[in-house]
């Protein structure tokens, strides 16, 4: 049983102002694996006084020390490895083999990639005789979600480190382990006292007192798109800047052409990678209408391979995070049904032989029509609707027919074609063919957000933009 009761603040463990805690439901279970105190806007403020107190000092490092620091945590972070791995698995139900392939991993990834372009990012211009300068936007305030904690938790403190800003945590209270150990792992690391703050707790406690404080420049939100909306209204009054990456129907164009089997096959594999559990995972998989019977049997064969289970033994599918989540897609699965969509393959209810857990049955339906609630709403789950189309120009209007616009895919052959598609794909980042790249920006239009995250782009948003007018000497003016 874990027990995370002290907040980290100002380079301390401290008592929490009041003796509120929240249980932690391991979700592979239904059991409580731990307990965390919940915070209030006084903890949050001590937080912010700390981080506003630190920000002098640590925005006027030096490029070299930012960067030393940065590969301190770095360090850190990979002695306690298995210690995140196991907490991931634990708090949300990733199987293990999730957690050490990919969920701890991120976060090394991020961490690495801000020391690496710290090493060569401009902060200033000269332009003739002004100079442009980017400097650090001051106390950010980071709220993130419990699907990708470690990914989330890295992609924000990473370029906020790099860019001299101080900053307050509040992990999500669903899967809060990992996000503690990463403070243990701040302290080991040496980082400035004040520079780096958590404060557990919940929405209404601490996320509302964070993004509405009036000493907090920026917010950093990561999570549904409702909970992204009340974040900006709350920051409004005190006109900060807001970064949001909220949430996603993202499509997936197959092609018509020889790849196609092996294109769906890809599709549904993807889709069910972490349960489903990814903003940015590609729900809507549209298809050929006249190969639609074809493609159902293949994302059929593809989802029924989906061994779903005990995240600490072989499966590759654990539970959702929490009983909330489950009742959600229990819900959505039988609107498909009663919508008439044809259910391919899983639909309601555990999976055979799980009768405790928040599993949820790798599920596809086919002959999905875009005006569907399944084809319109975040699920959140296992679950995969294919659509038909009968024009490329069709696919592209279905794809792009929806409120959100976080990632678009497509795959096929035909690479020249692909291109073409992703330029017409309304979102902040479109994969042809499986293609990643950790420095690229992420982020979405419309409804899933605004900003960017990941690599450089990443560190514009924690900057600032000065213009020096007259700053060149006077010879040199002349």
């Amino acid at each position: 049983m874990r027990e995370y009761l002290k907040f980290y603040i100002d380079g301390q463990w401290v008592e929490p102002s009041e003796k509120k805690t929240l249980d932690v439901i391991n979700p592979a279970t239904e059991q409580v694996c731990g307990k965390i105190a919940l915070g209030t806007a006084a903890d949050v403020d001590k937080a912010v006084k700390a981080a506003k107190k630190a920000f002098p000092a640590w925005s006027q490092t030096s490029r070299e020390e930012r960067i030393e620091v940065l590969q301190r945590i770095l360090a850190e972070y990979q002695k306690r490895f298995g210690d995140l791995a196991n907490a991931v698995t634990e708090e949300m139900g990733a199987p293990a083999s999730l957690a050490q392939r990919a969920q701890v991993p991120a976060g090394m990834g991020h961490l690495a990639t801000a020391a690496q372009i710290l090493k060569d990012f401009k902060f200033e211009e000269d332009r003739g005789n002004t100079l442009i300068v980017k400097e650090p936007i001051g106390v950010c305030g980071f709220i993130t979600p419990w699907n990708w904690p470690l990914n989330q938790i890295a992609c924000k403190v990473a370029p906020a480190i790099a860019t001299g800003c101080t900053m307050v945590l509040k992990p999500s209270e669903v899967a809060p382990f990992s996000g503690h150990i990463f403070a243990e792992i701040m302290q080991a690391a040496g980082v400035p006292a004040g520079v780096f703050n958590l404060v557990h707790g919940d929405g209404p406690g601490v996320g509302v007192a964070l993004s509405s404080h009036p000493d907090i420049d920026m917010v950093s939100f990561t999570g549904s798109t409702r909970a992204g909306i009340e974040v900006a209204k709350n920051a409004a009054p005190g006109v900060k800047r807001v970064a949001q990456e909220l949430g996603g129907k993202s499509p997936n164009i197959v092609l018509d052409d020889s790849v196609f089997a092996k294109s769906v096959a890809r599709g549904v594999q993807h889709m069910m990678t972490n349960s489903g559990q990814s903003c940015n995972a590609p729900t809507r998989m549209l298809v050929p209408s006249k190969r639609m019977a074809e493609a159902m049997a293949v994302a059929k064969e593809a989802a029924d391979q989906v061994t779903v289970g005990d995240p600490n033994g072989n499966a590759m599918l654990g539970p959702v995070v929490s009983e909330v989540q489950f009742n959600k897609i229990q819900g959505l699965i039988k609107k498909g049904v009663e919508e008439g969509a044809t259910l391919v393959t899983g639909g309601p209810g555990r999976p055979e032989g799980l009768d405790k857990g928040y599993y949820v049955k790798p599920t596809v339906f086919g002959n999905v029509t875009n005006d569907m609630t399944i084809a319109r709403e975040e699920i959140f789950g296992p679950v995969l609707s294919i659509l038909g189309y009968e024009s490329i120009d069709q696919a592209i209007e279905i794809g792009n027919d929806t409120e959100y616009g976080l990632a678009g895919y497509v795959n096929g052959a035909d690479l020249d074609q692909a291109r073409k598609i992703a330029r017409r794909i309304r979102a902040g980042q479109v994969s042809i063919n499986g293609g990643s790249d950790m420095t690229a920006p992420f982020g979405g239009y419309k409804k899933s957000g605004n900003g960017r995250e990941w690599g450089d782009f990443a560190f514009h948003e924690f900057l600032e933009t000065k213009a020096i007018l007259g700053y060149a000497p006077k010879e040199a003016a002349e």
